[in-house]
């Protein structure tokens, strides 16, 4: 049986490979705010805001590709079935290339339906809709990563999404300054640094696979494209992906109503937004760690409750740690995004929400990583949809508070998925061993 620092050496040979490669993402979005934060007007920021709402909204409630792909390649890894681990990635590439096509088709109506709902001044709106009109064709590219870094994840691979994901973001990173900054292209040469990184992060992640693929036997097409194997990888993955979607609703209401307060209210907590993903990718490499060793210890007693034990001392230290840097830098990360005193003014009024949040967030994240490895999808769909009434029946009650209403409504949400989820695993976690 492994000792405490045997589980540690196997929590971080996942975490910090996911940590470095979680953490990226947000930072180019960040890079993302810096870039445009320093253009004359606020309304490019708060276009940027509304496009990476809806964009989230699309694509990372279809973030059961790379949760299901995880899952279904860690058993065939495990079970030695090396033709089934080929078939996987080839179904779950065509799968999204069908869904990533299926946006494109269908984006007129997607733009119209969405932006009915979003409530702002012209100027944002129009810059909002030059962004969405370029970045919608990434959705094939988009989709069909998430597949492949959940196939690398689950072959136990963590290092090689990292180099992927930080490919990546550099060239976004490049693209980002040369569009913006060089050619003048304002919020659209964010959607374009964006398009193009994403193709060029989907070709990377191929070739990878390709070098893998090619020394292992696969299944014929017929057994590839089965119809039993398709709905079963489809089915186990509608309860993550209403779940999903429960909680990008939760964010996307959160950025609409900020809309309403005006762009320089829209663009202070789309900073603060940007920050607080930082953090929430941070605190996933943990329960990303928990959810692969959880999937793998789920028959052995001491393993698994050691993996849920000390993957939660590292998930609460580690957010406590982040709500200190928050503190102590925040004024000065405020400064670096942006220098528009108005915008920069109005995040330090909001500043001390995004302190809290670690500490209040931290809980759901390390219970997601069990409750994933552990298989109780139904239970995560179940919590977040009781979570997600309790935010918008919280914000009916503070509105009149104004942004510190939304911020506290925002807060109450992370709360009550702590709890809900803290009532289940106390009541089911000892039948994880079973």
């Amino acid at each position: 049986m492994p000792k405490n620092h045997s589980v540690h050496q196997e929590i971080w040979f996942i975490a910090l490979p996911m940590l470095l490669t979680g953490i990226s993402t947000p930072l180019l979005g960040l890079v993302d705010t810096a870039v445009v934060g320093h253009l004359p007007e606020p309304h490019f920021l708060a276009a940027i805001a509304i496009g990476a709402m809806i964009f989230n909204l699309l694509f990372w409630a279809m973030g059961f590709l790379r949760m299901g792909t995880t899952g279904l390649t860690a058993r065939a890894l495990g079970e030695r079935k090396e033709s089934e681990l080929v078939s996987i990635l080839i179904r779950g590439l065509s799968i999204s290339t069908i869904l990533g096509a299926a946006v494109i088709i269908i984006q007129t109506p997607i733009k119209e339906a969405i932006f009915y709902f979003v409530d702002s001044t012209p100027d944002v709106l129009f810059h909002a809709k030059v962004y969405f009109d370029i970045r919608i064709w990434s959705a094939p590219a988009t989709l069909a990563s998430y597949v492949l870094l959940g196939w690398f994840l689950g072959l136990q691979k963590p290092k090689i999404n990292l180099m992927i994901v930080i490919s990546l973001n550099l060239i976004n990173i490049l693209l980002d300054v040369f569009f913006v900054v060089y050619l003048n292209f304002d919020s659209s040469g964010v959607a374009w640094a964006t398009l193009i990184a994403e193709y060029s992060g989907l070709f990377i992640g191929i070739a990878i696979a390709w070098r893998i693929v090619k020394t292992k036997s696969a299944d014929n097409w017929r057994q590839i494209y089965d119809c039993k194997e398709i709905r079963k990888y489809l089915s186990l993955n509608l309860d993550v992906f209403l779940r999903t979607l429960f909680l990008l609703l939760s964010f996307s209401f959160f950025t609409l109503q900020s809309a309403k307060y005006g762009p320089i209210v829209l663009a202070a907590n789309s900073i603060l937004m940007n920050l607080q993903t930082l953090m929430s990718y941070a605190l996933d490499s943990l329960a990303h760690a928990a959810e692969v060793l959880v999937g793998k210890y789920i028959g052995c007693k001491q393993e698994l409750f050691s993996v849920i034990k000390i993957t939660g001392y590292w998930s609460v230290g580690f957010a406590c740690l982040i709500a200190l840097i928050y503190w102590a830098l925040g004024s000065s990360i405020i400064g670096m995004l942006t220098d528009i005193d108005d915008v920069a003014a109005t995040v330090v009024i909001y500043l001390p929400w995004l302190i809290l949040s670690p500490v209040l967030s931290v809980w759901s994240y390390w219970f997601d990583g069990i409750f994933i490895g552990a298989g109780y999808s139904r239970e995560m769909r179940d919590t977040m949809l009781i979570s997600f009434i309790v935010f918008l029946l919280s914000f009916l009650i503070l509105a009149g508070w104004g942004n510190h209403g939304l911020w506290a409504a925002l807060m109450i949400f992370m709360v009550a998925r702590a709890v809900s989820m803290g009532f289940i695993a106390n009541r089911k976690l000892k039948g994880l061993a079973v």
